[in-house]
């Protein structure tokens, strides 16, 4: 089945989900995050098809979040290793991780938890302004029209809520 493109619609937002917004991209990305960058290794953990790793595989190395590195010449094998776009696209899984934690974990509690290597203590994101590092709460930031923004499809609504403020 084909899925619609966001990658055209002038939003951040879109074009992350055009990216990344596939369920098992970002499982694909959690599963090279904790060190299982092999094929049959990611298949498995995964209960995916070839066909659909192999698409999503190439998805994130074509762009750049992934690099494929040869590991067997014959026959040709590759691990799979995250570049600093896939690093920093952990970073928002981390974002996600946190919400589902406290939103869907249940009794249980969370299926896995964050270290920070650099104090060793346990933790979870926390989205903060970058100007004063106090925490982003959706109550007090406001979208505004951007350098990038423009009126297309995706976009009309938000770029008249915009101008409406």
């Amino acid at each position: 089945m084909q899925r619609t493109s966001f990658g055209s619609i002038a939003c951040s937002v879109a074009r992350t989900l055009d990216l990344a917004g596939e369920p098992w991209s970002l499982l694909v990305v959690r599963d090279v995050f904790v060190g299982i960058n092999r094929f049959d290794a990611l298949r498995r953990d995964l209960g995916i098809s070839r066909k659909v790793l192999s698409e999503r595989l190439q998805r994130l190395a074509d762009e750049g979040v992934l690099e494929r590195r040869a590991y067997s010449e014959h026959p040709p094998r590759h691990e799979y290793h995250l570049t600093p776009k896939g690093l920093e696209l952990c970073e928002v899984m981390f974002a996600i991780v946190a919400w589902g934690d406290r939103w869907t974990a249940g009794e249980a509690g969370p299926p896995a938890l964050l270290r920070h290597e650099r104090c060793g203590s346990l933790t979870r994101a926390r989205v903060c302004c970058s100007e004063c590092g106090e925490p982003l709460h959706a109550s007090e930031v406001r979208a505004e029209a951007g350098p990038g923004g423009s009126n297309g499809p995706g976009t009309v609504l938000m770029a008249e809520r915009l101008q409406a403020r």
